[in-house]
């Protein structure tokens, strides 16, 4: 047999072997270079995805290095300047030496005064060193918050700014970048209270101080426990007094829509605002204030703030000795009142307050809460 024969008999033979061996093997050599492409495509999207975790830890390590060198400058000069520009103010407008002085002389030349003018003179030095006091306690509590807003806002920006930086895919292109100078002016607004907000915060409050201390005359005995309820009161009347969230004014400007620059349209039809970054950061910030979670926090913290003044008093109302349990006249106690506004306006890098306030559980998980909800998420 020739062996074309051979070949032909062979395939006949063989046939339906041959093309069933063949089609095993081109479809192993198929799903072997599929396996190979497939794998070299899972390695290229495993070192993507491990290049895209590097670039998000950095854009971490590089936002938290951000915020805590702004927390730095809050802490180390937004609050200090804004607390020491506040005490100044607070000096200025609640002076109360006029009316010690003239006590003074009336004691030294019993016939200058009259009855009435003394019982007078009592009267309004007892208003406004509470008013006074409570000033203090209410704006470097409220201050203090406040300022940590604002640090947790830029904090949320200056995500987006570094991440831009880095080219994340988590980042909103549209976002726009803040600046030095918005950052600035965007700090700033923590003179506001000093600037404008005193100028009614300080009627308003002495309103309330009137209505509680109304009913109590110099003679009566406080102790501690009557001296913290009245400062309660006298909060809780201030803060309860006029529309829903009226101290919000005495912080920072109106909200309002003179500034916005312009409008855009989208290519559906729709019209979006086009507002300034520094307009968009105030924006942020009176929406935190505004909200239920800041309110409670604020309460809390003046409660805290209550009791921390009541533990520097408590020797002067008390008067020490064996009387520290049946308390002081009002008429000894209000020289102390009215010392306790500057020595609340401290430093706050020297005074335990501000250190108080940030102990507080319900606070530190309201701006922990606060940060990581600003945060774009991954």
């Amino acid at each position: 047999m020739t062996p074309k024969c051979f070949l032909r008999d062979f395939w006949r033979r063989h046939k339906k072997k041959i093309l069933i061996t063949a089609s095993v093997i081109g479809s192993g050599y198929f799903l072997y270079r599929q396996y190979e492409y497939y794998s070299r495509r899972l390695q290229v999207i495993q070192r993507e995805l491990d290049n895209e975790r590097e670039a998000d830890e950095l854009i971490k390590a590089q936002i938290q290095a951000h915020f805590e060198h702004i927390q730095r400058i809050a802490d180390t000069t937004t609050l200090p300047h804004a607390i020491q520009h506040l005490q100044t103010r607070i000096e200025e407008d609640l002076d109360l030496s006029h009316l010690t002085e003239r006590l003074m002389m009336g004691k030294g030349q019993p016939n200058t005064l009259t009855l009435a003018e003394k019982l007078d003179l009592w009267e309004n030095l007892k208003i406004l060193s509470f008013t006074k006091m409570v000033i203090s306690l209410w704006a470097i509590t409220v201050l203090s918050l406040y300022i940590r807003v604002q640090v947790n806002i830029l904090g949320r920006h200056m995500y987006v700014d570094t991440a831009r930086g880095l080219g994340s895919s988590h980042l909103l292109e549209e976002a726009e970048l803040v600046d030095r100078n918005d950052e600035q002016k965007f700090l700033a607004i923590s003179d506001f209270l000093s600037n404008y907000g005193l100028n009614t915060l300080i009627p308003r409050m002495q309103v309330a101080v009137a209505e509680v201390l109304e009913s109590k005359q110099l003679r009566d005995v406080f102790d501690t426990t009557t001296l913290r309820e009245t400062t309660i009161r006298i909060i809780k009347i201030f803060m309860s007094t006029g529309r829903l969230h009226h101290w919000l004014d005495y912080l920072m400007p109106e909200d309002n829509q003179s500034s916005i620059t312009g409008t855009l349209s989208t290519d559906d039809g729709a019209t979006v605002t086009n507002i300034n970054k520094f307009d968009q950061l105030m924006m942020e910030t009176r929406a935190v204030l505004l909200s239920a979670e800041f309110g409670n926090v604020v309460e809390r913290s003046l409660e805290v703030g209550v009791n921390g003044l009541m533990e520097e008093m408590e020797g002067s109302v008390g008067g020490g000795g064996s009387s520290s349990t049946s308390g002081t006249p009002l008429a000894r106690l209000v020289p102390r009142v009215s010392q306790m506004g500057p020595l609340l306006l401290e430093d706050p890098r020297k005074t335990r307050f501000i250190q108080m306030i940030r102990g507080i559980p319900e606070v530190e998980i309201f701006f922990t809460l606060l940060y990581a909800n600003t945060m774009p998420a991954p």
